[in-house]
């Protein structure tokens, strides 16, 4: 297959909460769409403190990325900033943890990965107008681990387990469907499709970008990613982006390109991925501090 170029996301485990993560910064980088290739601008660290700040999504309007901080109190919110130079904005302040912000289809609520008092991680919808509390989106089901909204009622949710599994769940029955088992990091809403790519691990060593038809349920290998690409995104046009180290991959003509590195900036290990709805700012995370 052919294609041509440019992650959901994973909430820590219950269990590993009690463990500091790693620091990050969210970054934003300008985009430019031409055909089915892609261009960049100068990247941006927009968060650009010591601790955990991670997951972006960009805003159903695309004027806005969601993100998830992790404070000195070790409680996750959700945290905002305005493109192109707004500043970061507390969205949610609660007793329990938030990761994974993401806008819902209706534009006026967005979804988050909450883990609650009694260390369930289950999916739940906070208006963004911050009026009214939040709501249960699918009671029975978790842990969950990313999810990625398909359309109004459907979405795709990585559920922890042993092994992890891959499900197609509808927010008004509260059920689920198991597509796929030993699914890795990523999981992206593919442009124009109801369908979703996921990293599908064949060995301990080895992985496909997977492609999910969530209508027909059918799964199918599309491509290997880039060495050391734990996450991909979709642009707009079509086309496919991973990321490793400092460096943003663009797959054409059946081969990964390079098309960008950042290294120069101080980027280094490149991991979450999002793209605007309009293919106009690209926004990645990266380790805290300066290159060594």
């Amino acid at each position: 297959m052919r294609l041509h170029t440019l992650s959901a996301v994973m909430v820590v485990s219950s269990g590993a909460l009690a463990q500091a993560p790693r620091g990050a910064d969210v970054w934003v980088v300008p985009m430019k769409q031409s055909g089915t290739m892609v261009t960049f601008g100068e990247p941006r660290n927009v968060t650009q403190r010591a601790g955990y700040d991670n997951q972006p999504a960009f805003t159903s309007a695309g004027d806005a990325v969601l993100y998830t901080v992790i404070g000195a109190d070790a409680q996750a919110d959700t945290w905002k900033f305005s493109l192109p130079d707004g500043r970061p904005v507390r969205v949610t302040h609660t007793k329990e943890s938030e990761y994974s912000p993401t806008p819902t289809p209706d534009g006026r609520t967005f979804s988050v990965i909450r883990v609650e008092a009694d260390s369930a991680q289950r999916l739940w919808r906070f208006p963004f107008d911050g009026q009214g509390a939040p709501s249960l989106v699918l009671e029975k089901i978790k842990p969950v681990g990313y999810h990625a909204w398909v359309g109004d009622h459907t979405l795709v949710i990585f559920v922890l387990g042993r092994p992890n599994t891959l499900q197609v769940a509808d927010d008004r029955t509260g059920t689920s469907v198991v597509v796929a088992r030993n699914v890795g990091r990523a999981l992206v809403k593919v442009p124009a499709r109801d369908a979703v790519t996921f990293l599908q691990q064949v060995t301990d060593s080895a992985s496909w970008i997977t492609d999910l038809d969530v209508r027909t349920k059918t799964v199918r290998r599309l491509v290997t990613p880039p060495p050391g690409a734990d996450y991909h995104v979709w642009a707009p046009n079509g086309a496919l982006l991973a990321a490793s180290g400092s460096r943003i991959y663009i797959r054409v003509d059946d081969r990964w390109d390079v098309a960008a590195d950042f290294g120069r900036w101080g980027v280094r290990n490149v991991s979450r991925l999002a793209v605007s709805p309009r293919g106009d700012w690209f926004a990645f995370v990266a380790d805290d501090g300066p290159a060594p």
